[in-house]
């Protein structure tokens, strides 16, 4: 059964997408723990991070350091935590958190936001992922 996440790389489930190339995707969380939390994805449904194969692991994380660095310029924080947890979808994902402390990182302050506020921030990452 496919995932969520593989459903929104084919296209059948909407995202504030952030980032595409042939391996990886990189959205919006849909539930952010803050704003502007962001996930990147590889294509391929793999469920734990110890089975990725080590090109797609070594790309996605050196693109997450670029995304990393948007999210922070977009958002202000002074900060982005990154989270592998895995337990939510079964298909391997990096969390980047925007966060000013340490309970910033605690998924129960996970809420859905309005979709003018999603917009904004995504808009926000893609200009300063397009100026790094």
């Amino acid at each position: 059964m496919a995932s969520v996440f593989t459903k929104i790389i084919s296209g059948e489930l909407p995202s504030y997408k952030i980032y595409e190339d042939d391996k990886i995707i990189s959205f919006l969380s849909i539930d952010p723990v803050n704003l502007g939390h962001t996930l990147v994805v590889c294509k391929e449904e793999i469920n734990h991070w110890t089975e990725v194969p080590a090109d797609t692991y070594a790309h996605l994380h050196k693109v997450s350091q670029k995304i990393g660095k948007a999210v922070l310029k977009a958002t202000g924080s002074p900060r982005v935590g990154q989270i592998v947890a895995g337990f939510e979808v079964p298909h391997y994902h990096l969390h980047l958190i925007p966060a000013w402390s340490i309970p910033d990182l605690d998924f129960k302050r996970a809420q859905r936001r309005s979709e003018t506020e999603m917009k904004e921030v995504q808009e926000k990452i893609v200009k300063a992922l397009s100026a790094i």
